[in-house]
């Protein structure tokens, strides 16, 4: 990742092909010794490429991706309840929203530092 960072680096300070020196000099000015065969892999892979074709696509891909959020929801619906099971569960979270929002009302005792 830090390669493909300090390659980035580079071509937003304007040098659209970066070599292996110019990238080795980001690193190190950081404190980083740079690898060979990675550095090498990097600049290989994106040599000659438009680093903004080159996220538009990698954007497209992360957007094709679960972000897990369902498999959580599935998981927490159990087998074959459906939604007549997600109802107590969802009345649940209701009431403990109602619950969290009065308390809040009550630690400030009804008037607040900055009300008038």
């Amino acid at each position: 990742m830090r390669y493909v960072a300090a390659y980035l680096l580079a071509s937003l300070g304007g040098n659209t092909n970066p070599s292996a020196d110019d990238i080795r000099k980001i690193l190190s000015s950081v404190g980083i010794d740079a690898e060979d065969e990675r550095l090498n892999k990097v600049i290989s892979e994106l040599n000659g490429k438009d680093i903004e074709e080159v996220m538009a696509a990698g954007r497209g891909k992360l957007s094709s991706m679960p972000s897990g959020g369902g498999v959580a929801v599935a998981a927490a619906g159990g087998g074959g309840g459906g939604a007549a099971a997600d109802a107590p569960a969802a009345e649940e979270k209701k009431e403990e929203a109602k619950a969290e929002e009065s308390d809040s009302e009550d630690e400030d005792f009804g008037f607040g530092l900055f009300d008038d």
